[in-house]
């Protein structure tokens, strides 16, 4: 009989998971790297400053959203931030992204007796129907690689789903618009300089405020956005529900 190795500590296996995530969003970009956005998963900077809005609401439970969770990168940094009782739900359209992020919630030592407080559902955001709202959404989906009436329909959605004053973070690396400039396509320009159009017109309405985290490869920019307390205009419903084709 073989003895058994039992040194790995809870936190080897959270370092194995993080360096197993990372080769595996390595494979998923080479695989469609429109749907990943990127060659590597945030790093801890850019997951702490996308995380601002629940940080800002401790000391009360949390209803959480994460959008575009990838590998989880993000989502250790907001479990170690969840107030208690707090509940995340946590949504990817991956496939082979869903299966690593339900393992990472069933074995992570922090979430000992309290999993079944974090859902992770495979789906595409703007589908998704939970049934409550939520006081922040955290969101690193790739908007760079989406169509503006995809844009359209994924903010219009994260506003349906924020409670009254509650708070959205999402990212964009920055020199894409330079990037975009040298694109040998008009069309994919165009696309590119309408879906930034959406995103403006999104930020001027709602933005409360943006940094940028340099530490971060590219670097980025976080944009904070919250919806009205007194709720959406007319006008954003009106399109935000269009565009999502309810």
């Amino acid at each position: 009989m073989h003895a058994t190795d039992d040194s790995t500590t809870p936190h080897d296996h959270v370092l194995g998971q993080r360096a197993a995530g990372g080769w595996m969003f390595l494979l998923e970009a080479a695989r469609d790297m429109r749907t990943t956005g990127a060659l590597a998963p945030s790093g801890r900077a850019l997951a702490h400053a996308l995380t601002e809005p629940v940080r800002s609401q401790a000391g009360r439970p949390l209803s959480v959203l994460e959008a575009g969770a990838g590998t989880g990168s993000v989502t250790r940094s907001l479990i170690h931030q969840l107030p208690t009782g707090s509940r995340l739900d946590i949504v990817e359209a991956n496939p082979r992204f869903t299966g690593r992020l339900r393992d990472l919630v069933r074995t992570h030592p922090h979430l000992a007796g309290r999993s079944e407080r974090i859902r992770v559902h495979e789906a595409y955001v703007e589908e998704l129907d939970v049934g409550r709202r939520y006081d922040a959404i955290i969101s690193a989906l790739p908007f760079a690689n989406f169509d503006p009436h995809q844009i359209e329909a994924i903010m219009g959605r994260y506003l349906e789903l924020l409670r009254p004053g509650g708070l959205l973070a999402y990212f964009a690396y920055r020199g894409t618009r330079r990037a975009r400039s040298l694109l040998p396509s008009r069309n994919q320009a165009r696309r590119h300089r309408a879906a930034e159009e959406v995103l403006a017109d999104y930020r001027r309405r709602y933005a409360t405020g943006r940094s940028t985290v340099w530490a971060n490869l590219p670097p980025a920019d976080v944009w904070h956005l919250r919806r009205p307390a007194g709720g959406l205009p007319a006008a954003s419903r009106t399109s935000a529900g269009a565009a999502a084709g309810w």
